[in-house]
């Protein structure tokens, strides 16, 4: 029997994480065809497929969720 690797979470260099900035995520992309992003804060986890992860990072560079004032 195979064990399940465990997610392996990086912040991003941009987060400046400290206890006035508490606002930064984790991302893991260690366990295969799954990435999981990570409140660092509460601990909360949201897993997505590698497709799903990549369709959102498209997006996201796109502008498709950038917010108008």
């Amino acid at each position: 029997m195979t064990a399940i690797p465990e997610f392996e979470f990086h912040t991003s260099s941009a987060c400046k994480y400290d206890n006035n900035n508490k606002l930064c995520v984790e991302v893991a992309t260690n366990v295969p065809d799954k990435v999981a992003v990570r409140n660092s804060v509460t601990g909360q986890t949201v897993e997505f497929t590698a497709v799903e992860w990549t369709d959102f990072l498209s997006g996201a560079k796109l502008g498709e969720f950038d917010l108008s004032a």
